[in-house]
């Protein structure tokens, strides 16, 4: 049996690992019901020298390569029931420790919310509630027409990594035309996924509904500029589930405030939330919620379930589903 360990706070051990799922891994490993911050392996560094496999999420610790030497001598694998690793995995990769993450869990549930907004989008819901409520009746009438509704309208995806794959599968089922720019992209998986490959330019310039999934790495940083959004269709709408970081936020509100038939559905902001001088604050067309797309209450468990089977598979020697290598750290989120 694998010495296994949770290493994170133990609010966030609860919260994503269910009582099921620690059950499972204490009848598959010896697993110490415990739980583990920096401070504690610090604190009692020879508790963990025959630790063979780490259980994690959220809040686990970025350990240096002498720190995993001397705590984790005989560390084989970490996983990650949560998504992005950049912060935190090299280290143990350059160790020759093997990394699983649960990303695919974590991308679902922000898949699902992209689809449901691009829905919404497409049928004007935005922009007609906000006119209806201001009981601007006059004004909602003729963009009854104008918004595409969800049949032949044009949906474009910047990234087509897993959430954007997943995106793209879930609107196989809508008769849209999808597509896509993402400098990676084989022409064969475009073809399965039914999408067109595009520039960003033909992206923002051709497309009713323009969803963001860049990775958050150096290369993608202020990517998206005031251009892009200046060439956007009429009434067309911007989604952002990717990161804040990867558009300039005051380009993005001067051409809101420029061109008030857009709209910006914004999950993700550089700073969050937003500083209180914001002007997505007071933006009409700005449409604000705090990070949710991600895994949340009842979604988290997903991601523990994840990583409980892909341990199962590890152990029984199987081929692993959610190993990442440094290759993928170059443009995965």
């Amino acid at each position: 049996m694998k010495k296994a360990i949770l290493l994170s706070d133990w609010e966030r051990i609860k919260y994503v690992y269910s009582p099921e799922v620690l059950e499972i891994l204490s009848r598959e490993s010896e697993l110490d019901r415990g739980y583990y911050t920096h401070e504690d392996l610090k604190n009692d560094p020879e508790k963990f020298k025959n630790t063979e496999i780490i259980f994690s999420t959220w809040g686990m610790p970025a350990l240096t390569e002498d720190e995993i030497s001397e705590f984790f001598p005989k560390l084989e694998c970490l996983f990650y029931a949560a998504g992005s690793v950049q912060r935190f995995a090299r280290p143990f990769l350059n160790k020759g420790v093997k990394v699983f993450s649960a990303w695919a869990a974590n991308g679902i549930p922000v898949a699902e919310y992209t689809v449901s907004q691009i829905l919404l989008a497409n049928k004007g819901f935005f922009r007609h509630s906000y006119l209806l409520k201001n009981q601007r009746h006059g004004e909602y009438e003729p963009l009854k027409k104008i918004y595409p509704g969800n049949y032949n309208a044009n949906v474009g995806l910047i990234g087509c990594g897993m959430i954007g794959s997943l995106v793209s599968e879930m609107l196989k089922n809508y008769k849209l035309n999808v597509y896509v720019y993402d400098p990676y992209l084989s022409d064969e998986k475009a073809e399965k996924l039914n999408v067109i490959k595009c520039t960003l330019e033909e992206i923002f310039s051709e497309c009713d509904v323009v969803s963001n999934h860049l990775p958050d790495i150096a290369s993608t940083k202020k990517l998206i500029k005031y251009d892009h959004f200046k060439s956007m269709k009429p009434y067309a709408t911007f989604i952002n589930t990717g990161r804040g970081a990867q558009l300039d936020e005051s380009e993005l509100a001067a051409a809101l405030s420029e061109r008030p038939d857009l709209t910006a559905i914004l999950d993700v902001t550089v700073n969050e939330p937003p500083l209180s001088d914001s002007p997505f604050y007071t933006l009409p067309n700005c449409i604000l919620t705090p990070h949710i797309a991600g895994s949340l209450s009842k979604e988290v468990v997903r991601m523990s379930e994840y990583m409980a089977d892909e341990f199962i598979r590890y152990k029984n020697g199987e081929k692993c589903l959610y190993e990442v290598d440094m290759k993928m750290l170059e443009t995965m989120a």
